[in-house]
């Protein structure tokens, strides 16, 4: 048998790590929708962990920014807000416009393939209309790209703000027309980066990241402008699937 065999390999994981996955996967997927309010008794209980595990997995979630510890409050799921919008579209446009330019730089026939196979994912997740895998492939191109520009300090500065743009993402995709729409506001882009249009596809991404972000921007403003001042967005939360010992295998 061939020691190169292409399959990965089992990853064990402690029940910590275990716990910080299924938590991020369910803020970031929207089953703990952004603004709840959540305890370390009430996922302790649910996920059959102590609550010193949870705690360690919500102050994990802290640092990448998708839990906050409220003072006399208790942990609450961070909703995106309009100066949170924009912050990460501003950012996030000069970070994927350098990667938009180096990738169609150097673009070859793995670059070629890859961001051809993952704009057709998203077609295909657009024409079912699912809007969770939508939003999984939207944010699986943008990060290709990230990750074909070959530039490893760009690559971890993205990387700190990934979570967010999870989130942003799905957001901001809740806003178009139709998967049609959202098709039509990534060929673009991914048409100058084949054609190894170095100017147009850095200037293309940069111009899709500043239009979108400014729409959710402007959306979010328009939603926070009709609450109270002492009002936050969010609800109470929904717990579902959350439990990661039905995920270890025996």
């Amino acid at each position: 048998m061939s020691s190169a065999l292409a399959i990965p390999k089992i990853i064990k994981q402690s029940m910590g790590a275990q716990a910080v996955d299924v938590l991020r996967q369910a803020i970031t997927c929207g089953d703990i929708p952004a603004g709840s309010r959540i305890t370390e008794l009430q996922l302790s209980e649910h996920l059959g962990l102590s609550r010193a595990t949870v705690r360690a997995a919500l102050h994990q979630l802290a640092r990448e920014g998708l839990t906050k510890l409220v003072p006399y409050t208790g942990w609450t799921v961070v909703a995106l807000t309009s100066r949170d919008a924009w912050e990460l579209y501003t950012l996030r446009s000069s970070l994927e416009r350098l990667a938009a330019q180096l990738v169609a730089s150097k673009l070859d026939r793995h670059k070629h393939k890859t961001i051809s196979s993952r704009f057709a994912i998203l077609e295909k997740c657009c024409a079912r209309a699912d809007a969770e895998a939508i939003a999984e492939a939207d944010f699986a191109l943008h990060k290709t790209i990230i990750d074909l520009s070959d530039h490893e300090r760009l690559r971890m500065q993205y990387e700190i703000v990934e979570r967010q743009i999870r989130i942003f993402i799905r957001s901001s995709d809740e806003l178009a027309s139709d998967g049609q729409d959202l098709i039509e506001q990534h060929r673009p882009i991914v048409q100058a980066l084949l054609a190894k249009d170095v100017d147009k596809a850095g200037r293309l991404s940069e111009e899709h990241n500043l239009i979108e972000g400014k729409k959710l921007t402007a959306h979010l403003l328009s939603l926070e402008s009709q609450l109270p001042d002492t009002e936050h967005p969010g609800s109470t939360g929904r717990l579902k699937n959350l439990n990661p010992r039905r995920r270890q295998e025996t």
